[in-house]
């Protein structure tokens, strides 16, 4: 589905040249179905049947309403959503990156690396917020090209440059300061 998510917006606005809009969103509809009820079949939990699903959803009002500005705001709902995420777990103390780090990282963390990542869960909030706030703009204000491009591979480069940042923060000053 990560790949199918990365060319949405590109193969979306590609297809625009050569089909009406309601043909490629019935496309896009029908691969999301198919991908929804093939997630129901392998019986996943909720959360792994949301994005098809969120799909689904945006796409079958897209099509009745033959709207493409539908079509763009759904990587705008996915972003609120690993936005509302993050805030749940900041205020619920779940530690969701230090969850990841732990998970992707073999070595033994440090005190003060833990300390650090506990609190990672703030940070990705701003991230998000960010996020969110660069599709909103690009959704209203900018063309449909630009849009593909923030869509498939912009996020992607925000995100790594945010790790980076997190992780030259982390190893420069913080790791040093939750050591004392």
């Amino acid at each position: 589905m990560k790949f199918i998510n990365i060319l949405l917006a590109p193969l979306f606005v590609l297809l625009l040249h050569y089909f009406e809009l309601r043909m490629v969103v019935l496309l896009y509809l029908f691969m999301s179905i198919v991908f929804f009820i093939y997630k129901l079949l392998k019986k996943v939990s909720y959360k792994d049947i949301l994005i098809p699903g969120i799909y689904v959803s945006f796409l079958s009002i897209a099509y009745y309403f033959s709207s493409f500005q539908t079509v763009k705001y759904i990587p705008v709902t996915l972003s609120i959503i690993f936005l509302f995420l993050f805030i749940d777990s900041h205020f619920n103390k779940k530690n969701m990156i230090l969850s990841f780090t732990k998970k992707f990282y073999k070595k033994e963390l440090k005190e003060a690396e833990i300390k650090f990542l506990k609190n990672g869960d703030a940070y990705w909030i701003v991230v998000m917020l960010i996020n969110t706030l660069i599709h909103l703009y690009i959704v209203n204000f900018s063309s449909n090209e630009i849009w593909a491009f923030y869509s498939s591979v912009g996020w992607y480069i925000l995100f790594f440059i945010s790790l980076l940042i997190q992780i030259i923060y982390g190893k420069v000053y913080a790791v040093k300061m939750y050591s004392r």
